[in-house]
């Protein structure tokens, strides 16, 4: 188990370690500034911080010793030609991915780094980072410097090369209400997956489309939505336009996958090829953000449930975690240590972790949470912190 937590704020990055006192937070870095994520590469322990500079944009901050300094890293930029189909936010009578509007192109910009994934234990320095507006970069010197993954950006659902023209395909990358922050309406990579059996073979999830896969190192990418239901969709089971919000994988069994979707949970048993919904609405398992995967059990997952898409709010007030130890067939719900009165947390979905015995999550609140038995019972660790964007172990 990790002795660390690693929080993106949005006033800072935290770090938390456990010592004989318990979890003890370091003073603040970035103090002011909102990072978007906040994690540790376990190949070389260099501390990596996605920042969203009110003022001068997105930025990455490394430190390479353990806090003591920082440097900031401007290098991740979309480059020239990089297009994509406009979307136009849907108006109360159409569905989501409704568009009557004429096909208009943007100029890319990158508004943010939603997420970052580390390679391989045998590609040291290699790095992937998601973006909004739905760009996968790579960087392979430690965040030198960065390069967009063109076959997923170029991807025939998301309309083609749009460097060499129009589009050739249909567009089926919606925008996703997380970039409405930043005046746009884009779409959003906040899943990475590497395969811990083979570096080549990654996974990203989209918001809004779904889930897509490699196994040739980014060369060529298919599509992995089978089994996903969405609900809102003239066909709830179409190819696209699906709404993950987080997926996991289990890295001890890397073919399960958990994934916190828009609407409901689902698992899958055959490496994201196909999925389940594994949803209990009768004990208030369907809507939120985030999933964690177990370690080494593949049938363990945890969610922290929210009311819904309208109300994004606990459920009765009270906060609560679910877990599921049987593949998704049964939830049970954990209270204990947790505030079940006028609570109003939501996690986002980088903002669970679990780690061995150990679960961790914050909140929109600012209420860092830990769980040292599987999440049976919890213990605060932060009070009137910042908004928690991510939370990792170190």
């Amino acid at each position: 188990m990790s002795d660390q937590i690693i929080l993106g704020t949005k006033k800072g990055t935290l770090v938390l370690d456990r010592l004989t006192r318990g979890w003890t937070p370091r003073p603040i870095y970035h103090a002011g500034m909102s990072i978007s994520y906040a994690a540790r590469d376990p190949r070389d322990g260099t501390l990596w911080a996605a920042m969203d500079h009110a003022h001068w944009g997105p930025k990455l901050s490394r430190s390479k010793d353990d806090g003591k300094t920082w440097e900031h890293l401007s290098q991740l930029a979309y480059p020239k030609g990089a297009r994509f189909v406009e979307q136009h936010l849907p108006t109360p009578d159409q569905g989501p991915g409704a568009d009557d509007k004429a096909i208009t192109y943007k100029d890319a910009a990158l508004l943010k780094v939603w997420v970052l994934a580390f390679g391989g234990a045998d590609e040291p320095g290699v790095i992937h980072a998601g973006t909004l507006p739905g760009g996968l970069f790579t960087s392979r010197d430690g965040g030198d410097t960065w390069e967009l993954n063109l076959p997923l950006w170029n991807h025939e659902s998301r309309g083609g090369d749009l460097f060499a023209g129009d589009a050739t395909t249909k567009n089926e990358w919606g925008g996703t209400p997380a970039a409405m922050a930043y005046g746009e309406f884009v779409p959003g990579i906040h899943s990475i997956v590497v395969d811990p059996r083979d570096r080549r073979r990654m996974w990203v999830a989209v918001s809004c489309a779904g889930v897509l896969e490699t196994t040739d190192g980014g060369a060529t990418w298919q599509g992995r939505n089978r089994g996903m239901l969405n609900d809102y969709l003239p066909n709830p089971a179409a190819e696209w336009g699906h709404d993950p919000h987080f997926i996991a994988q289990c890295p001890g069994a890397p073919d399960r996958f958990w994934q916190q979707n828009h609407t409901g949970v689902f698992t899958s048993e055959d490496g994201a090829s196909t999925w389940r919904r594994v949803s209990r609405p009768e004990v208030s398992v369907h809507f939120g953000f985030a999933v964690a995967a177990d370690d080494r059990d593949a049938k363990t997952a945890w969610v922290v449930p929210a009311k819904g898409d309208d109300e994004r709010t606990t459920i009765g007030a009270g906060l609560f975690v679910a877990r599921t130890s049987d593949g998704g067939a049964s939830w049970q719900a954990f209270r204990e240590g947790l505030p079940q009165e006028h609570a109003y947390d939501v996690v986002y979905r980088h903002a669970l972790d679990a780690r061995g015995d150990r679960v961790c999550f914050g909140s929109t609140t600012g209420n860092v949470y830990v769980s040292e038995d599987r999440g049976e019972t919890w213990r605060c660790v932060g009070h009137n912190l910042p908004p928690v964007h991510s939370v990792r172990f170190g």
